[in-house]
């Protein structure tokens, strides 16, 4: 099974750790390919950058279905192009943050979501409420820390990390966490641990969903509005 891992935006560090935590998680028979587009935004942080990247996401999602891609994963806690790039797939396509709501849902009644910019919290109310999780989401935390930054110091972004898990254990009233960005997904074993509840990482429950269907047998369904695009004469 080849699955392609795509990080939508242009930051070769955050692929290359959005790939180990992939390759971390994925079955020993599974290969992780991982990619991002050579232009686009170097990270994404709101309604123009996920605009901007969604046509690199698309041209990705082409070339992995010519080469052979058994499924596709956009890593960005955004789902940036996710419907699109079903349009133009048969294997299935996942999202991080679609595959974070549903395994967290598996595992507690509710759940609280940690992300980065306090900005992009609309986002993530957007996606509840389209996906109908809404009502399993007691909370969406900030730590107020850029994308990039995730990279640059990784022990002041696993401790503000840290301090609002506790936080959201304490007062949220949930049984579980979610990260909210794939640049966070290094972090999730270590956190699990301090934190003493479950947290999910949207990278790799994308993994596991993408395992989990090829193994179903199942594909993106080419009826009703994920059909192929039309032609346009």
């Amino acid at each position: 099974m080849k699955i392609q891992v795509i990080n939508p935006n242009t930051s070769i560090e955050m692929t290359h750790s959005i790939d180990a935590s992939a390759k971390n998680i994925a079955s020993f028979s599974t290969e992780i390919v991982t990619v991002c587009p050579k232009k686009g935004v170097e990270s994404i942080e709101g309604h123009y950058d996920e605009a901007i990247s969604a046509i690199g996401v698309l041209e990705l999602v082409q070339q992995g279905r010519l080469d052979g891609i058994d499924g596709h994963i956009i890593a960005c806690f955004g789902d940036p192009a996710l419907h699109a790039a079903r349009e133009i797939a048969d294997a299935p396509v996942i999202g991080i943050a679609e595959a974070a709501f549903h395994v967290a849902s598996l595992i507690a009644t509710k759940f609280t979501i940690v992300t980065t910019l306090s900005r992009t919290k609309i986002i993530a109310e957007h996606l509840l409420h389209e996906y109908g999780f809404s009502h399993k989401c007691s909370k969406i935390r900030c730590i107020d820390l850029p994308v990039l930054a995730l990279e640059q110091d990784e022990n002041n972004t696993y401790q503000r990390l840290k301090e609002s898990c506790l936080l959201a254990k304490a007062q949220d009233d949930i049984g579980a966490i979610v990260l909210g960005c794939g640049g966070m997904s290094k972090m999730v074993n270590q956190l699990s641990q301090d934190i003493g509840i479950p947290v999910v990482d949207g990278v790799g429950a994308a993994v596991k969903l993408v395992e989990a269907l090829v193994g179903l047998g199942v594909k993106t369904s080419k009826w009703g509005d994920y059909a192929y695009p039309t032609t346009k004469s």
